[in-house]
């Protein structure tokens, strides 16, 4: 079990780091409502982590996963997409870069972070979790390396629950910052918020180059073996 965790931490970490949802996180903590509507992202965000999780299981339960099986030479058949498909979105991000002098770019929904209500942060989070392509792909891939590792299915839940623990280590801290150091908290939020907004496409470029190149070398190990 410890091998199988070993080889999703890498996964579970570039989960965790996510630029947007953590700054969206933060400007939920200066709004008005913002204990309840942060508690209600983290459980959101970790609701949409074990969805993910609990479908891609489900579906793998179905399958022989087995080395050298169909479904398995299926599953390296689809990391090496994913692997192509995160590579994409690296060129793309890279492309997409601000200039120099030029203000990084939020999405516009940042914008409504002030008057967001605890059910819309919620499924923020949700969808910020489990749509979000880096975040589903990194989540598909980890689950599927446990499912092929033919674990029992109490085992693999608690690898899958470690998974989904350190993916939220980074939404879970400015809520317990926010919790116990009270305004205190401001500061340090904010100087968070800033260095993540100027590096958010350095950041994501690197994460998503990185991991493609592992899915790609991962998946092609995978079939040739």
């Amino acid at each position: 079990m410890g091998s199988v965790m070993g080889n999703i931490l890498p996964e579970a970490i570039a989960v965790a780091i996510s630029p947007i949802p953590i700054i969206a996180l933060i400007l939920m903590l200066f709004s008005k409502r913002a204990r309840v509507n942060s508690l209600a992202f983290l459980i959101g965000w970790i609701l949409g982590l074990a969805a993910v999780c609990a479908i891609v299981m489900a579906a793998g339960s179905t399958q022989n996963m087995s080395p050298g099986s169909g479904a398995s030479s299926a599953s390296y058949g689809i990391k090496i997409l994913l692997g192509l498909l995160l590579l994409f979105m690296a060129f793309r991000n890279w492309k997409k870069r601000p200039g120099p002098g030029e203000q990084p770019k939020m999405p516009g929904w940042m914008s409504t972070i002030d008057s967001i209500k605890p059910g819309r942060a919620f499924l923020l989070a949700v969808l910020l979790a489990a749509i979000n392509p880096k975040n589903l792909i990194l989540t598909l891939t980890a689950t599927l390396d446990v499912v092929q590792r033919g674990l029992a299915t109490s085992q693999a839940i608690v690898v899958l629950a470690i998974f989904i623990v350190i993916a939220s280590l980074t939404i879970a801290l400015p809520v317990l910052i926010n919790l116990f150091m009270g305004a205190r908290s401001a500061k340090i939020l904010d100087s968070w918020k800033v260095w993540l907004t100027a590096n958010n496409s350095t950041v994501m470029f690197i994460l998503l180059l990185v991991f493609g190149v592992v899915l790609l070398g991962k998946g092609i190990a995978g079939l040739s073996g």
